[in-house]
């Protein structure tokens, strides 16, 4: 082979050679997806606390990360913080409540009322102050919403539509104030959500999108496309079954996939802006990535506001960033 052959070989070779330098230095859109790693919550009790999700969840266990105590949930965490005084649970944040998958919904309940430190949480069926324990138990929703407004449960009633029982979603107290849901029948019993409020539902998914390269969650692609010029949506009327007797705005909704977590969201309820969620019982979401500091140039790029630089978080090291709805975000370094 003659000197401009080899010349041109050795060139091909930086393009086409896996693990050259030339291939290596990726756009940061290209970054893989973070992992779910933990949600974070602050308690006046962690012990207890975790003594209280064993119990009610068989599936889980309890743990340590970083020095703090843990429930260990599949390859996820739920981190506590041990506070003095009861953690904040309002005014409303970016954070709602989180959630397991179980097997049979109906057993749980049975269970549930056996167990006398469980609080059951009402599902209202309507303003007037019905509820139920287990959304199945009302008429079922329509269109893709897990519930019906006022005139579409006057519809029901007058063409008597029946609940369907079986299956459905259902809600606990837990320490601190914390609310849980409870969602069967599921293959198998896991934690698979972390439920939000958003200013603007549609806007935070592609605020993800662009900055954390998250997936739309199933419910999100389902939607029609939308871009940053046409993302805010207005809400739509309550719908029932709902935790208050108010009813829950579901729409505008979206969210969101981290590994096998979903971070779902609805709009805001109320007229007041959410407010920052540290400090408050859920004190934050954790997202698990391989290379931070690819991620900090990528996000400082993109102008995201840091609540933290970079710190040391046990034996790895830790940022956090602030989402689109003041919910703090930290990302951790998993090697």
């Amino acid at each position: 082979m003659n000197f401009r052959a080899l010349k041109m070989a050795a060139l091909l070779g930086i393009f086409l050679v896996p693990g050259t330098q030339a291939q290596t230095a990726a756009p940061a859109n290209s970054l893989p997806s973070p992992g779910f790693h933990h949600l974070h919550l602050n308690s006046t009790d962690p012990d207890a606390a975790i003594d209280f999700y064993t119990r009610q969840f068989p599936s889980t266990t309890r743990a340590t990360f970083a020095g703090l105590p843990a429930l260990k949930a599949g390859k996820m965490y739920v981190l506590f913080n041990k506070v003095s005084t009861s953690p904040l649970t309002s005014p409303q944040t970016a954070i709602w409540h989180f959630g397991w998958h179980v097997t049979d919904v109906r057993k749980n309940l049975a269970l549930y009322k056996e167990h006398k430190e469980v609080h059951l949480l009402p599902l209202y069926t309507t303003d007037e102050g019905g509820f139920v324990y287990v959304s199945s138990d009302t008429w079922p929703g329509t269109g893709g919403v897990l519930g019906l407004t006022k005139s579409q449960i006057a519809e029901a009633k007058a063409t008597g539509v029946k609940p369907q029982g079986g299956a459905g979603f259902a809600y606990l107290q837990g320490p601190d104030g914390a609310i849980i849901e409870y969602q069967g029948n599921m293959p198998v019993e896991r934690f698979n959500h972390v439920h939000m409020f958003q200013e603007d539902p549609i806007c935070a998914e592609l605020w993800y999108e662009k900055h954390l390269n998250a997936r739309p969650s199933q419910a999100a692609a389902a939607q029609p496309r939308r871009t940053e010029a046409d993302c805010k949506v207005p809400r739509s009327e309550p719908s029932w079954p709902g935790l208050e007797k108010s009813g829950t705005i579901r729409r505008p909704g979206s969210g969101v996939i981290f590994d096998d977590v979903e971070l779902n969201w609805y709009e805001r309820q109320g007229d007041a802006l959410l407010v920052p969620t540290s400090g408050h019982l859920a004190d934050h979401i954790a997202l698990s990535v391989a290379n931070l500091d690819a991620w900090v140039a990528k996000l400082r790029g993109e102008g995201v506001k840091f609540l933290k630089q970079p710190y040391p978080l046990g034996e790895t090291r830790a940022v956090m960033i602030e989402g689109p709805s003041r919910e703090a975000l930290e990302l951790v370094e998993v090697k």
